[in-house]
């Protein structure tokens, strides 16, 4: 069987991140697994990236792109702190994203999602997608693994949450799209924003809940393949 394993393809994160506002807050949510092709790069990558102290990225598609543009924008929000002596409004850094997005948007393969809290709005998340279309939403979801994921928000997202709610929400979700979806995988890592401040949590992959067909965690292939036989089925 050959295998076309293309190493040197460009690092693409067929990922799932989301973003959640919730009753005084946002919550981020994304997995970790970053692939070139076939091929796992990071099992264990960050996707949720600081631009200021009170606003953060979630970032898909291209690792390259995603995390340029992230860099750009974290430089441009500094100088615009220090020029107007406070943090900048969430709805300042979106903006920011989607201009380098719109601009560049023969070149760019990333969708990015943009969430944080600011003192004039509150929590806040813009979903920014291919092309750099700006877009205001409650909650948003992207990477490969938001397919699986649309109808199950349109169901399971409510208004005014708690914290607590909108975090299970955002760890089952990106749980369910790891079950479905081959380029996303890993850990879960969420960012909690607030008027209190960030707060990161970690769910190692071994730890979510199984679905459907999913088979229980092994240490090695070994465990499997010495794995005694089942019962033949007695007519």
């Amino acid at each position: 069987m050959d295998l076309d394993m293309n190493v040197n393809a460009p690092h693409s994160m067929g990922t799932t991140i989301i973003g959640v506002t919730y009753n005084g807050g946002v919550v981020l949510g994304a997995d970790s697994r970053t692939s070139t092709g076939m091929y796992v790069a990071n099992r264990a990558s960050d996707k949720i990236t600081q631009l200021t102290d009170n606003v953060y990225v979630c970032r898909s598609g291209s690792a390259a792109d995603s995390q340029i543009v992230s860099d750009y924008v974290r430089y441009f929000l500094h100088q615009h702190t220090i020029q107007l002596g406070q943090p900048a409004t969430v709805k300042v850094a979106a903006n920011l994203i989607r201009l380098l997005s719109y601009n560049n948007k023969n070149m760019l393969q990333t969708g990015l999602i943009v969430g944080g809290w600011d003192k004039y709005e509150g929590g806040k998340i813009y979903g920014i997608p291919l092309g750099g279309t700006l877009v205001e939403q409650p909650f948003a979801i992207g990477g490969s693994g938001s397919s699986y994921l649309y109808g199950f928000f349109d169901q399971a997202w409510k208004e005014g949450m708690t914290k607590e709610e909108a975090e299970q929400l955002v760890v089952k979700a990106v749980s369910l799209a790891i079950a479905r979806d081959g380029a996303s995988g890993g850990v879960v890592r969420t960012v909690v924003i607030n008027s209190d401040g960030v707060t990161r949590n970690f769910y190692p992959g071994d730890k979510l809940q199984l679905w459907h067909d999913e088979l229980e965690p092994q240490n090695s292939l070994l465990d499997i393949l010495n794995a005694p036989s089942p019962e033949p089925m007695n007519i």
